[in-house]
């Protein structure tokens, strides 16, 4: 702070603690003789009290750094040199209008913290939710009193299973021990409806136990195929089946 600053236009820095230490002293010291800037000063903490109820969070390290870059592009317009009530007025509207753009600025940056985390965890709760009603699905098809199950080896060891009730119209496939796919690549489910081939949904890459609801209904399908494809899968098989399977009828 220089001579030359006027005391009057720290009030907005004063209310968010945005001062150092030489600068609040003397403004301090200037505030026990200026109601002006007392009133100011009351009325810019409680809407920065209010702007702050959007955010409950913690705030990150690196808040105060980046609120106190955004401020220094807030022009602060300086008031006319004679104290008048007009100039006390357009003093104050200046005031405040610099203030609550420093606390817009906060609670932007708050509110862009909170409504992150909000993101990452109503996106955690719907993945949850999602794999508990893929589970759900999974163990009424396994349940199912007309449930029928066919099996095939599918090379290294590893096993491939598919459980079909016709009843519920659904297939879940089940593999056991089945190497990770390469790098880029998935495996994916399908079914046969005779020479066409219908695709039925992709295994979990990272995965080589799983057991995984087939997508679509089980129509007369006759089979189930599993090939290798590209990430994403394909609308047709690119590659030879590593497993097939005849549907239990």
């Amino acid at each position: 702070m220089t001579a030359s600053t006027d005391l009057h236009t720290l009030t907005g820095a004063y209310a968010l603690d945005a001062l150092d230490e030489d600068e609040r002293v003397a403004f301090e010291q200037h505030l026990a003789k200026c109601e002006d800037c007392a009133q100011e000063v009351r009325e810019l903490m409680a809407t920065a009290g209010r702007l702050a109820l959007a955010a409950t969070v913690p705030p990150p390290p690196r808040l105060k750094v980046q609120v106190m870059e955004q401020i220094t592009g807030v022009r602060q317009e300086r008031p006319q040199p004679a104290v008048t009530a007009l100039s006390r007025t357009a003093r104050r509207g200046h005031a405040m209008r610099w203030a609550l753009a420093a606390c817009v600025a906060a609670a932007a940056a708050l509110g862009g913290t909170t409504l992150w985390q909000y993101q990452q965890a109503d996106e955690a709760r719907q993945q949850a939710e999602a794999a508990q009603q893929q589970a759900d699905r999974v163990a009424e098809v396994l349940a199912a009193p007309d449930a029928k199950v066919t099996s095939t080896a599918v090379g290294g060891g590893a096993r491939g299973s598919v459980v079909v009730s016709h009843d519920s119209d659904q297939a879940v496939f089940i593999a056991s021990g089945m190497a990770k796919p390469p790098e880029g690549k998935v495996y994916q489910l399908w079914f046969a409806d005779g020479d066409r081939m219908r695709p039925a949904g992709l295994m979990n890459p990272s995965r080589t136990n799983q057991s995984l609801l087939m997508t679509g209904a089980v129509d007369k399908a006759s089979g189930v195929g599993v090939t290798l494809e590209p990430d994403g899968g394909s609308k047709q098989p690119t590659t030879q089946p590593v497993a097939l399977l005849q549907l239990p009828s």
